[in-house]
C-alpha cells in the first residue's frame, strides 16, 4: 500500500533566534501569568533572547490587580481556564497586550471578544504558538480541500500528550477538527470518544486523544482509501517550540496594539508575516 508521510518537526533549537525576520527596535518587559511547565520554559526562553527581560512572573498565589502590570509590554498567560477567566478582567484593564495561551475554554471566545472590544486593548490566542504546529495546521486546511471531491477519501484526527494534560482532544486538535470540517463538507460533526453500541457514522470526524508518559505533543490526520494512506504529521521535540512562538506572538501584538487593538489569532500573525 503506497504511504505518503509529511511531518514537520519542531527544531529544539528555537532559543537564540527568536528575532530572525522581525524588526525589533527595542526590548520589551514581560509579565508572565502562571509559573507551571510552559511558564517556566517561556522564561528560560526570555531570559537566554538576550533581547528582553521578565517584569514579574505570577504563581497561583498571586493576587491579580490591573496595577500589577504597569510597566510591562506585555503579558503572557499560561495557566488554566479558571483562572484565565477569572484574572482576564483584570488583565484587560491594565491596558497591556495580552498573548494568551491557555486553554480549555474555546465555548467562551465569543464572550472574550467582547471583553477585548469594550476594554479597547489587544488580546491574541492560540491553542499552540508552535510555527511547525500551525504550518501543520495550515498543510492539513488544504489536504481536507483536495480530498473533499473524492469519496473514496476518510480522515480521522488523532493527538497524543503527556498524562499531565487535563483536557482532551487537545486545543489543536480540536482547532485541526474545525479546519477539516470547514474544507471538507462530508464531514459535518466532530466525535470525542466512540460507543460501544453503534458504528461511526461517514459524517462524523473522530478527534482521538491518547495519554502516554512525558510526550511532549503529537498530531496527527490520517487520510485513508482501499489504494492509499496518506499521513499528515507534526511531532513537538520540546516545548521551546511552544514557548518560542509565544515570545514572537507577543513581539508581534506589541506592534499590533499599537495601530489597531484587538483580538488577534496566529492565522493573522502568518497572515501578515507570509504577506
Amino acid at each position: 500500500m503506497p504511504l505518503i508521510i509529511i511531518e514537520c518537526i519542531r527544531n529544539r533549537q528555537i532559543t537564540g533566534t527568536l528575532n530572525r525576520g522581525f524588526e525589533q527596535e527595542e526590548s520589551m518587559k514581560v509579565t508572565l501569568v502562571g509559573n507551571g511547565r510552559m511558564g517556566q520554559q517561556v522564561a528560560e526562553v526570555i531570559s537566554r533572547s538576550n533581547d528582553h527581560e521578565i517584569a514579574a512572573v505570577l504563581d497561583v498565589d498571586a493576587r491579580i490587580t490591573p496595577e500589577i502590570f504597569q510597566g510591562s509590554d506585555v503579558i503572557i498567560d499560561f495557566t488554566v481556564r479558571q483562572a484565565f477567566m477569572e484574572n482576564l478582567p483584570a488583565m484587560l484593564a491594565s491596558g497591556v497586550p495580552v498573548v494568551v495561551g491557555t486553554t480549555g475554554w474555546d465555548d467562551a471566545v465569543d464572550e472574550v471578544r467582547r471583553m477585548v472590544s469594550d476594554a479597547r486593548v489587544s488580546l491574541m490566542y492560540a491553542a499552540n504558538f508552535s510555527l511547525g504546529v500551525n504550518i501543520f495546521l495550515r498543510i492539513l486546511k488544504e489536504a481536507a480541500r483536495l480530498i473533499a471531491p473524492f469519496e473514496q477519501f476518510d480522515i480521522a484526527l488523532e493527538e497524543q500528550h503527556h498524562t499531565g494534560k487535563a483536557d482532551f482532544p487537545s486545543g489543536t486538535a480540536l482547532r485541526a477538527a474545525e479546519l477539516v470540517l470547514a474544507g471538507n463538507k462530508r464531514k459535518r460533526t466532530i466525535v470525542r470518544q466512540l460507543s460501544d453500541d453503534r458504528k461511526l457514522a461517514a459524517e462524523e470526524l473522530q478527534v482521538a486523544a491518547l495519554r502516554l508518559g512525558s510526550v511532549f505533543g503529537k498530531h496527527s490526520a490520517f487520510i485513508d482509501s482501499d489504494v492509499d494512506e496518506i499521513l499528515v504529521a507534526h511531532t513537538a521535540k520540546s516545548r521551546a517550540g511552544f514557548a518560542g512562538g509565544a515570545v514572537q506572538a507577543a513581539e508581534w501584538l506589541i506592534g499590533m496594539h499599537r495601530h489597531k487593538p484587538g483580538f488577534y489569532t496566529m492565522d493573522d500573525f502568518l497572515n501578515e508575516r507570509l504577506s
